[in-house]
């Protein structure tokens, strides 16, 4: 089965029940469009690609670790990305966010729990070593492997057994039918699909994060701290390009860590630079009136909400927390904190999880939305009646308000005076508000995550009550039951069922209060040619050339 084929079987995948009678079916589908023209065609370039160049970009977000096994940074991931190949890849044809091949130029489901996977020949890491099954089998136990700390490990909790079949060939057995596979093995937004070299890993042990090696379009060549990660063309990167050559085009790419925006604004200005990872809002409107610029980005799978300890009081409250939720009046969020660039949020599902995002949800009031009097009311049934003060802890950073800064907070201040009670806001940088966040030692603070492309990836990690990024202490055996239940459910539309109703009781319970679902914005000179824009797909220069 070719590669396009094998992007039609897996976009129904998703969309079907995982079954052998469906895939049997969806092997059949595949047959007779074979031949066909690729599931998701990139648009005509302007000028034929050219090799060679240079490009350089400003990153706005901390650099972690270049161990995607490891890493907890959206910054991180976007170099990763350049860096690695995971067993599949997020696709985008305009309007539905897919799972297709990347490393697996094949994927067979005899049974809903066996995955057989037949990978790529003649992929060779940046040291020269071809790929293997071994590679794949020793990547996944080591996302296992308590020792190594993964914080994406729980990814294959519900693994059972790796078997070799043959050199490019591995069977992977599960003993549930595990839903959030396909996100998962993605090599951007899952990182449990991210294959690294156990050759590098042993050598360099603790350090491997800052000596990376890969399969992808770029090896690393340099890092200097808080100041530049510099990548070179990987001469034997398996994908061709359109000239029937290997990609990638550029020769270099140079990545500016860059601390402070209005540096990075003003040198995409002159052309200094070709490009930024992430722009602010504030700066949105201004980089699109500019002609020399492009602006590229929509809703990514961000959500932004309100968190509330709900170990300690005041917020072990129910009544407290609905208050909360009602009083917020997410209209001026919008317009003013992200200058228009976003969307309402009354529930945790995001637009980009397009086979689970309910559009009317808001509409209909159901979920969270503004409403003074109610708020008034849950607020006279609270068990704390009277004036409330209260710690809001947030940081200027991105993490937590969406890029917005500590616009969100100023806003919200105000609007929960009107229920009685005072947010004393406290900033911090981000080291210190994740440390706290961690701790527990907070009252209110901006939460938010990004790049979330199925539900299991956002409300089960967050909310479920025994898992350790759930921070405001949320404990619903019935949310916890639904959550769970949809992780295994092989039916797309009872999936579906499962996490609206999951959604509508978190939103009932307002362990924090949704605000919005930000857009994510990337800007580049015009000078570069074919970038391939895809939601929660990050930054990849692969197909880029200048």
């Amino acid at each position: 089965m070719s590669r396009n084929e094998n992007k039609v079987v897996l976009a129904e995948l998703l969309r079907e029940e995982i079954s052998r009678r469906g895939f049997l079916r969806w092997a059949g589908v595949a047959a007779l469009v074979a031949g066909a023209a690729g599931a998701f065609p990139r648009p005509a370039a302007a000028r034929p690609p050219r090799r060679g160049g240079a490009l350089k970009v400003a990153w706005l977000d901390t650099v972690d670790t270049l161990d995607p096994h490891i890493t907890t940074s959206l910054g991180a991931i976007r170099v990763h990305n350049n860096i690695y190949n995971g067993i599949l890849k997020v696709g985008y044809d305009g309007k539905r966010v897919r799972f297709v091949p990347d490393l697996a130029e094949k994927w067979e489901m005899p049974d809903p729990v066996t995955h057989i996977l037949t990978l790529r020949r003649g992929v060779k890491f940046h040291t020269g070593e071809e790929l293997t099954a071994e590679d794949v089998k020793w990547n996944q136990e080591r996302l296992r492997d308590g020792q190594v700390g993964s914080p994406h490990g729980s990814k294959l909790a519900h693994l059972d057994q790796i078997q070799i079949l043959a050199k490019h060939k591995i069977k992977i057995t599960f003993t549930k039918p595990y839903q959030f596979l396909p996100v998962a093995w993605t090599g951007s937004t899952g990182r449990a699909g991210t294959i690294v070299s156990r050759r590098a890993v042993e050598k360099h042990g603790r350090a491997y994060g800052r000596n990376p090696v890969g399969t992808g379009p770029f090896r690393l060549v340099e890092w200097v701290e808080n100041d530049r990660v510099v990548l070179e063309r990987h001469r034997e990167y398996f994908e061709m390009g359109t000239d029937g050559k290997r990609l990638p085009y550029l020769h270099r790419v140079t990545i500016l860590l860059t601390r402070e925006p209005s540096a990075a604004l003003g040198a995409i200005m002159t052309g200094e630079i070709d490009g930024l990872s992430r722009c602010p809002f504030p700066f949105v409107a201004m980089l699109r009136n500019n002609q020399n610029l492009t602006v590229y980005g929509q809703v990514e799978g961000n959500l932004t909400y309100l968190g509330m300890n709900n170990r300690k009081p005041p917020f072990d409250d129910k009544a407290l927390r609905q208050a909360v939720a009602f009083a917020i009046d997410r209209t001026p969020i919008i317009q003013q904190a992200y200058f228009g660039e976003a969307i309402q949020a009354c529930a945790p599902t995001s637009p980009p999880m397009t086979d689970f995002y309910n559009a009317t949800l808001c509409g209909s009031k159901k979920g969270q939305v503004f409403d003074l009097q109610k708020a008034k009311a849950l607020r006279a049934k609270s068990r704390v009646q009277g004036e409330i003060e209260v710690e809001y802890m947030t940081t200027a950073g991105s993490t937590g308000s969406g890029g917005a800064g500590t616009r969100v907070a100023e806003l919200i201040q105000p609007m929960l005076a009107t229920i009685g009670i005072t947010a004393r806001i406290l900033l911090y940088d981000q080291a210190t508000w994740q440390k706290k966040r961690l701790a527990g030692d907070f009252q209110m603070y901006d939460g938010g995550g990004g790049a979330d492309l199925d539900p299991d990836e956002t409300l089960f990690p967050a909310w479920h009550s025994e898992q350790p990024w759930n921070f405001v202490g949320y404990s619903n055996p019935e949310f916890d039951r639904l959550v769970t239940e949809a992780q295994f459910e092989p039916t797309l539309a009872k999936r579906k069922v499962l996490y609206e109703k999951a959604g509508l009781i978190l939103a009932e319970d307002a362990p924090c209060a949704f605000l919005a679902h930000p857009k994510e914005f990337k800007v580049l000179s015009k000078r570069v040619k074919n970038f391939q824009y895809v939601p929660a797909n990050l930054m990849n220069f692969h197909t880029v050339w200048v």
